[in-house]
């Protein structure tokens, strides 16, 4: 009878999925680029949920290890959007240099008032690095790129210290940000999760502060964004409606039960299974939730770009968020 009830179910799901497909038409191919971080969580939970499929859209994904390497694609044309995760503060700096290449369809990160972990100051075990200010004549990693580098100059200066003088500041990818902690190549690292979870999962290190961008740039934090071409909205508006559309529902569900969905996590990122359940939940926000409180502090994240001259002048974010209009609505 077991394995009769196998076979049977094992039909149903066939038929279900021969149904699915020949739903579809035709599949329309579409592009993402995206990094292996906590905040891209909405975009596993959709692949592994096969909204994108559900949608008649074939997903052509890009695993990125720096956030410059996804808006290079973004702008390129390599790519026609950026899961949750991609870089915010870059994807102004790219609009700057060429206007009007992409809009912000969501936004993620962390908070203290909302209880959300989305970085933190890494350190060893023993380590006598409490804050930013303890970082004089050290070494600090971050990720790639000119994102996080000047996110990680301004939390050094805003701590007394001067960020060419006093701190080496170092790029390191993802998976080498608690190695090179361990093994001293680095004294801290300013990192997004899952980093901090893996390093106190792991023993070998520790976050000293937890949430420290948010303590001084804004809370709730956004370091990341999704992001669609405006090329892909022109040419393909009905296609990009649904991107827009599946993001959003994969965002509700992550946001709704985080506990059942992050059991996805290792397949996509550093994360192992046994570490699931210190996993910290991202904060996220989806295009039909963004509101004046996100947008005002993702403008305080790329207002520290013009404050560090990464930028010659302030970008309105409000201009560049995407809207009803751009979908046609």
């Amino acid at each position: 009878m077991r394995h009769l009830a196998t076979a049977l179910a094992a039909g149903v799901a066939l038929i279900a999925s021969a149904g699915a497909a020949s739903a579809c038409a035709s599949m329309e191919k579409v592009s993402a680029a995206w990094l292996p971080i906590m905040q891209t969580t909405a975009y596993y939970v959709a692949l592994e949920e096969k909204l994108f499929e559900k949608a008649c859209i074939e997903v052509v994904s890009n695993k990125m290890e720096s956030p410059n390497h996804i808006i290079d694609a973004l702008v390129a044309g390599r790519a026609d959007f950026g899961p949750p995760g991609a870089a915010a503060g870059i994807a102004m700096v790219a609009e700057h240099k060429f206007p009007g290449t992409f809009k912000v369809f969501g936004l993620q990160g962390g908070g203290i008032k909302v209880d959300r972990i989305n970085d933190g100051l890494i350190v060893k075990p023993d380590s006598t690095i409490a804050s930013f200010a303890d970082l004089k004549g050290k070494t600090l990693g971050h990720l790639p790129g000119i994102q996080w580098r000047t996110i990680t100059r301004h939390m050094v200066r805003s701590a007394g210290l001067d960020p060419d003088k006093d701190v080496k500041l170092v790029d390191l990818a993802v998976a080498m940000q608690v190695p090179a902690v361990v093994g001293g190549t680095a004294d801290a690292t300013l990192s997004l999760e899952p980093v901090g979870s893996i390093a106190v999962a792991s023993g070998k290190a520790k976050r000293a502060m937890t949430n420290p961008v948010e303590a001084v740039i804004a809370d709730p934090f956004y370091s990341g964004a999704s992001l669609i071409t405006t090329k892909f909205l022109k040419e393909r508006p009905a296609v990009a409606r649904k991107v827009v559309e599946i993001i959003d529902q994969a965002t509700d569900m992550v946001n709704a039960d985080f506990a059942k969905y992050r059991a996805v996590l290792p397949k996509y990122t550093a994360i192992r299974a046994e570490q699931l359940e210190l996993v910290a939940q991202p904060y996220l926000r989806g295009f039909k939730d963004l509101n004046d409180v996100d947008a005002a502090s993702y403008q305080a994240l790329v207002d520290v770009f013009s404050k560090e001259g990464v930028l010659p002048a302030s970008v309105d974010v409000k201009t560049k968020l995407l809207t009803a209009a751009d979908l046609g609505s």
